[in-house]
């Protein structure tokens, strides 16, 4: 979102004040402006991209074929989330089965595990090394996890984190398990536990254990994985498509190819004046009363004019990217996944998306589009390979794994999604209190959302609760509500029911009100 550009010579093009600035049209931003510009407020959001919004939930256009950056279900227990899809997007719906598989070891296994085929792929031997280590981690549990290794051992045992956790997680972090904080881990595997799913698994396979697992709210109940979710048939860039659509026919706007240069607040006036430019170095300023932004934590500090004593902070916050290779064919095995987990250390791909499992408009008919997603670091080795290197090596791989042959692979695209998701390393949540504290206490106008903005992995959903709140804030005048405890209070995980059934059950999603 945001961009450090030399300072231009040209003078600016002064724009008309606005209420609300909004930094990002990705779900937080689009959230935040429609529902400001349904209260009748003036909003502009600006976006770096010049062609998609939706962030990194966009869905990208290849010829006839469409992809996610990544996959992005529509599940949600806050009855006020699916209410807005609904709002946003009426008829578009359409409901999909979840299914997702590990490949691991030249095998496939389903996720959550079936006891005999895990038994079957694992080996009876390896299987009951699995539930010794299981055992031992629940008798003798590490007291205080700070590190992902701590967390998911108390939980799954040793031996299920070495074969399910650690070659995955370290592809998709670039680190050892020993650097990445617990908190991403309980924020994240809430409530799952692979030990439980092998022991009710086999309890239900020999006839021991053949009531219903529980679901999601039930005191006690072990969480279960959803089973279903809702999508958009054209990808979730339909949702923010219609959603800059509705932004504009209220009376907002929407500024493409725009990036934050500068932010200075006027403490006297308590007006924002905000500098932007675009690709081909027009620079604009605009003056707002509120400015509420999605962008990333360290570049915000970075664009503002008066550096906060936090700077250092921002600064140290860590961000993962990752490379999506689409490869599209016509002789493509039938498989009915979303998405499988690869944890072979063989290859890098760290998971492929199948499209079409998502939805049957994702391409044209007798051809297939499958994503490749590689993790890595902005301006590392993989980052900076050419297009037709990544291509290669995805060709190879998807061979190597077994799903296509090198030779069935018709076309490619590649997409760079920079800033994916926040890191939460062992300083992060340090780091990023004392830039909230700081801003929050200096700017009260300056509001924070989503996940990089707030610095927080979460889901779209989450984004937008954090952006919905925002908004009756300044609706208020004042902070009514902690945006910040939107995760901790929603207690939300990849488990549960689909998300329009689990809405009907759920009470509104509503974080604690601010002390007064």
């Amino acid at each position: 979102m945001l961009d450090r550009t030399p300072a231009l010579t040209d003078a600016a093009t002064t724009l008309p004040d606005t209420d609300t600035l909004i930094i990002g049209a990705g779900p937080a931003g689009l959230t935040a402006g429609y529902l400001l510009t349904k209260a009748g407020r003036n909003v502009v959001v600006i976006e770096r991209d010049p062609v998609y919004v939706g962030g990194i939930s966009r869905t990208v256009s290849y010829k006839d074929f469409l992809f996610d950056i990544g996959g992005h279900r529509f599940f949600s227990k806050s009855r006020e989330v699916v209410d807005l899809w609904n709002e946003i997007l009426p008829q578009d719906f359409i409901d999909r089965p979840r299914l997702s598989r590990i490949f691991y070891g030249r095998k496939y296994y389903a996720y959550p595990l079936r006891a005999f085929e895990a038994l079957t792929n694992l080996g009876i031997f390896t299987s009951a090394l699995c539930m010794l280590s299981y055992g031992k981690a629940k008798l003798f549990p590490n007291k205080n996890p700070r590190t992902f290794h701590q967390w998911v051992s108390n939980q799954f045992g040793e031996k299920l984190f070495s074969i399910f956790f650690k070659t995955y997680t370290e592809k998709v972090w670039g680190m050892d398990c020993d650097e990445i904080s617990a908190d991403w881990a309980a924020q994240r595997i809430k409530g799952l536990s692979l030990g439980h799913a092998i022991i009710d698994a086999l309890g239900r396979s020999f006839g021991v254990n053949r009531k219903p697992s529980a679901t999601l709210g039930e005191q006690g109940g072990v969480k279960t994985l959803l089973e279903s979710f809702r999508y958009p048939r054209k990808g979730p860039g339909m949702m923010w498509e219609a959603a800059t659509d509705r932004i504009r026919a209220q009376g907002g706007e929407v500024r493409m190819d725009r990036s934050l240069t500068r932010l200075a607040h006027d403490q006297t006036t308590g007006l924002w004046t905000v500098t932007l430019t675009s690709a081909n170095g027009t620079v604009e300023t605009v003056s707002a009363r509120n400015v509420i932004s999605s962008a990333p934590i360290t570049e915000l500090a970075n664009a503002l004019a008066a550096p906060p004593k936090s700077a250092a902070n921002a600064a140290a916050l860590r961000y993962r990217d990752f490379i999506t290779v689409a490869l599209i064919t016509r002789a493509v095995k039938s498989f009915p996944d979303n998405w499988i987990y690869i944890h072979d250390p063989s290859v890098k791909v760290g998971r492929i998306q199948n499209f079409l499992s998502w939805s049957p408009e994702m391409a044209p008919p007798g051809y297939a589009c499958l994503g490749l997603e590689y993790f890595c670091f902005e301006g590392d080795g993989l980052w900076t390979s050419p297009d037709a290197d990544l291509i290669e090596m995805a060709r190879r791989e998807i061979d190597q794994i077994g799903l296509i042959a090198y030779a069935d692979v018709s076309d490619a695209a590649v997409v760079r999604q920079p800033k994916a998701y926040p890191v939460y390393d062992d300083a992060y949540q340090a780091n990023v209190e004392a830039v909230r504290q700081e801003l929050e206490s200096l700017y009260p106008t300056l509001h924070l959302v989503g996940r990089n903005g707030m610095h927080k992995y979460n889901n779209q959903d989450h984004a937008m609760m954090t952006a919905m709140l925002t908004v009756e804030n300044i609706l208020a005048g004042e902070r009514r509500f902690d945006v910040w405890q939107v995760n901790e209070d929603a207690e939300y995980s990849e488990a549960g029911l689909s998300g329009a059934q689990e809405a009907l059950k759920s009470e509104r999603l509503v974080p604690r009100r601010v002390a007064a």
